[in-house]
């Protein structure tokens, strides 16, 4: 559809996820108010070109990574 908010009802509505102002969803370094739960492009920012969800989707992936090695 475009240009519409994240769809909450389902995972974000069961996960309980904070949202912000706007909408979307609230992270701190791509992690959700859910522990272990990790969020990027449109959901994160709002909509957007598909450039930022592509360069989001690989900062996110680092920091998933680096949370995982974290735990070792």
């Amino acid at each position: 559809m475009g240009f519409t908010n994240p769809i909450k009802e389902g995972l974000l509505e069961n996960l309980n996820v904070e949202l912000e102002e706007r909408g979307n969803v609230k992270t701190d370094d791509f992690e959700t108010s859910v522990a272990k739960v990790f969020c990027a492009g449109d959901m994160r920012r709002g909509q957007s070109l598909v450039v930022w969800a592509i360069a989001e989707g690989r900062d996110c992936a680092r920091r998933v990574d680096a949370f995982l090695k974290e735990r070792k």
